[in-house]
């Protein structure tokens, strides 16, 4: 809870507008103050279509990802807290989307979505995306991550780019 906290009080990297939503009523209303009073919503998440009892395994992407063609997007990532609190952002900077199907090695399937982060001149350099990657806010290198399970991406409908 303290972490939740102190979580929702820090400033926001610049270009960053974020909010931490207490309700499903302050979430839309922070999505549509970015996206658009009269936009049509659109939500997409990660789902696990079914699961083995497998609680770590390993994952290869079995499609090209398909981006999701939007030109702003806010996502909303849920916090511990005694009641439902979600941490909602939106980042200014080039921001890019795919919805991508990873395969576990014990056969389950995911329908993820990938969030790649085009710009982190102006990220901390100690950001949490940097440790694995072993990279350095820049415009060159792109800094992309996969979104759990009930975390939420809000674009405006239609979202799915068509081939």
């Amino acid at each position: 809870m303290e972490e939740t906290l102190r979580d929702c009080g820090v400033k926001p990297i610049n270009g960053e507008i974020k909010l931490c939503a207490t309700s499903l009523e302050s979430m839309v209303e922070f999505v549509r103050s970015i996206l658009g009073s009269g936009v049509n919503l659109s939500v997409i998440s990660t789902t696990h279509p079914a699961m083995t009892t497998a609680l770590t395994q390993n994952y290869t992407v079995l499609e090209v990802p398909i981006e999701v063609l939007a030109p702003k997007m806010v996502s909303c990532h849920p916090v511990p807290y005694p009641y439902a609190v979600f941490f909602c952002h939106y980042f200014g900077s080039e921001t890019k989307v795919f919805q991508v199907s990873p395969g576990g090695n014990s056969g389950d399937n995911v329908e993820a979505v990938a969030i790649c982060h085009m710009d982190t001149s102006d990220w901390d350099p100690e950001h949490i995306l940097f440790q694995p990657l072993g990279v350095k806010p820049s415009t060159s290198s792109p800094v992309c991550h996969f979104l759990p399970a009930n975390h939420l991406v809000w674009v405006p409908s239609p979202t799915i780019a068509t081939e």
